[in-house]
């Protein structure tokens, strides 16, 4: 369906069909803001989170090198498949 399509649509329907319609569009509207808010934010919280860490290690005058990481990695194959 075009977009032209869709507004004849609209137009076709009484005035409380459109008054309807025109709520439910703000509702998703506003939903779609809100997310886009909610991962921008989420995304400044997880770099903020990392500048509090380095903060902290450079505070406490942490050193650390590679070979602290270097056993880190589960090199098991993980779960057993069925086929």
């Amino acid at each position: 369906m075009t977009l032209q399509e869709i507004l004849k649509a609209v137009d076709d329907l009484s005035l409380d069909e459109q008054t309807v319609l025109l709520n439910v569009l703000q509702v998703k509207l506003s939903e779609t803001v809100q997310n886009d808010q909610f991962d921008q934010s989420r995304g400044e919280r997880f770099w903020q989170g990392i500048l509090n860490f380095r903060a902290v290690i450079e505070r406490e005058g942490l050193v650390y090198t590679e070979d602290d990481f270097a056993n880190l990695r589960d090199r098991t194959p993980g779960r057993e498949i069925e086929l």
